[in-house]
C-alpha cells in the first residue's frame, strides 16, 4: 500500500465525524430556529427525524447556543 493513502482514510473519518458532530447539527439548529413556527406537518416530521439522527452533535452544541427570546422591556 502506498504511503500517500496512510493519511487518506483517517482524514476521511475525521472529516465525516466533524460533519456529523459539528457542521450538520449547527446547520440544523439554525434551520429549526427559522422554521419552527411555520413548518408544515411533513416538514416537522422530517425535522424530528433529523433531530433524532444528529442528537449527539446537538448535545455538543447545546451549552453554547441560546435561542430563548430576549426579555421584553416594560415601559
Amino acid at each position: 500500500m502506498p504511503a500517500t493513502t496512510d493519511f487518506l482514510l483517517p482524514g476521511l473519518y475525521l472529516a465525516l465525524a466533524g460533519a456529523y458532530l459539528l457542521v450538520l447539527p449547527l446547520m440544523l439548529y439554525f434551520y429549526l430556529r427559522a422554521r419552527w413556527y411555520v413548518a408544515s406537518s411533513v416538514e416537522r416530521l422530517l425535522l424530528y427525524f433529523l433531530v433524532f439522527l444528529f442528537f449527539p452533535g446537538l448535545l455538543l452544541w447545546a451549552p453554547f447556543l441560546n435561542f430563548r427570546p430576549r426579555p421584553r422591556s416594560v415601559v
